[in-house]
């Protein structure tokens, strides 16, 4: 018996999942796994590779980049919060803990994205890759930080537009300078209408705001932003039918001669853990995400008194680069490896869905809260997020990238970051006024 346990854990581990198999073969593995394990071998023989599997996805996930070395700072940042209140240090050690987080929830998601498509796959990496900029968010609601809400949404979507897409421009352009990388023009296309949808969707009511020309003061703008939302929420339902139902054709990857290819941009690649494996994570790190939110968000305004930094700055341009990396390291790995699709539908898809879903969902979510948010971003905001979609628009209508394009995404990142720092925001300003008062 005991020569035969050897042998099938043998089998077993070279049917293993981190075996350089092949794409096609990948369910047939899966199942032969499952069979021997729990079937044809004894119990004794299933647990151990379980355990093997268990330890192997552990190091995997925990091991295998230095910027979990980060992750102990997470912990750090709630003991500095019971022992000194120190909300600067607080917010430090949160931006810090969170980080590696992001980027092992990007990881996930990629990894479970070789189970789907492409298109499926830069879906699944916008979503998840968000996921930490609507938990900071719904947090922040909660406590009725609402400018920090807006702002730190607002900040997403600038951050993927300018800075992700960019690296990704730029990393893509570097490793192969001497060709323009293609993309999808019709995909780039249908996203920047949408973005130009939510730009209206903000315009309105910071007009009706700034013109003086609500019907009821204080209230019409609030019923616009509601309506809005509702109707931004309906067509971001709508697109997601047309992208993954309807005209999924027109998502599929192009060549360099701007033909369609097949959907199978994985080729010789194999997941490194499985499915389930990829869900466990994807759960365990948004939890633990969510708890550090909870301690960052409480020591953002003690963070601006004592570094002496706006929270403009802070909401727009610190907390969405620590949200992003999930999408950060995503896009320009794609990028360095000519899949210019797979980092399009990650960053700009991203964009769309933070202002399409996300700022319109946080909007209903407020009403259900009672919480005034609306869709008043005010006047230097909406300009730049105005100006940044017409930007990126132009840029992406050729359906081609390379380095230099990318160069400039980021330095007109740098230009929106500078002017954040030397913005003071209007609403804070008001609201230090009255407690002067």
């Amino acid at each position: 018996m005991g020569s035969l346990d050897e042998q099938t854990i043998l089998e077993l581990e070279e049917e293993s999942l981190v075996s350089p198999l092949s794409v096609s073969t990948k369910t047939h593995s899966l199942d032969a796994v499952k069979h021997r394990s729990f079937s044809g071998s004894p119990r004794v023989g299933g647990l151990k590779y379980i355990t093997e599997r268990m330890f192997k996805s552990l190091k995997l996930v925990l091991f295998s980049t230095k910027l979990n070395l980060l992750m102990p700072f997470g912990p750090a940042a709630i003991a500095v919060y019971y022992l000194t209140r120190n909300h600067g240090w607080v917010f430090f050690l949160c931006l810090l803990g969170i980080t590696p987080l992001a980027e092992r929830l990007g990881f996930a998601t990629e990894q479970l994205a070789f189970f789907t498509g492409p298109t499926v796959g830069g879906l699944l990496n916008a979503t998840f890759g968000n996921a930490t900029e609507l938990i900071i968010s719904i947090y922040a609601l909660k406590s009725g930080m609402i400018r920090v809400v807006q702002q730190s949404l607002l900040g997403s979507v600038l951050s993927n537009m300018l800075l992700v897409l960019g690296c990704a421009f730029f990393s893509g352009g570097i490793v192969f300078y001497k060709k323009e990388q293609v993309f999808n023009k019709g995909a780039a296309v249908v996203n920047s209408g949408l973005l130009l949808m939510a730009v209206m969707g903000l315009t309105f009511p910071a007009v009706l705001h700034f013109t003086h020309t609500e019907l009821h003061f204080g209230k019409s703008e609030l019923a616009l932003s509601r309506f809005s939302s509702c109707v931004m929420l309906i067509a971001y339902a709508s697109y997601l039918v047309f992208q993954l139902k309807s005209q999924k054709y027109l998502y599929a990857p192009v060549d360099e001669g701007g033909s369609p290819t097949e959907e199978s941009s994985l080729e010789d690649e194999v997941p490194e853990i499985s499915k389930w494996e990829s869900i466990i994570w994807l759960a365990i790190f948004t939890a633990w995400i969510s708890v550090l939110s909870e301690y960052l968000v409480d020591a953002i305004e003690g963070a601006s008194a004592s570094w002496n930094i706006p929270i403009a700055f802070i909401s727009v341009i610190l907390l969405p680069i620590v949200g992003n990396a999930a999408e950060h390291a995503g896009a320009i790995m794609f990028a360095m490896k000519d899949k210019l699709d797979i980092s399009l539908g990650v960053a700009i898809g991203s964009s769309t869905q933070i202002s399409m879903f996300g700022i319109p969902f946080c909007v209903v979510v407020g009403w259900i809260m009672g919480r005034p948010m609306d869709l008043n971003f005010q006047l230097f905001e909406t300009a730049t997020l105005f100006i940044t979609v017409l930007v990126v628009a132009f840029l992406v209508q050729e359906g081609t990238s390379n380095y230099f394009k990318g160069l400039m995404l980021i330095l007109c990142y740098l230009i929106v970051a500078a002017s954040f720092y030397v913005h003071v925001d209007p609403v804070s300003v008001v609201q230090m006024v009255f407690k002067m008062s």
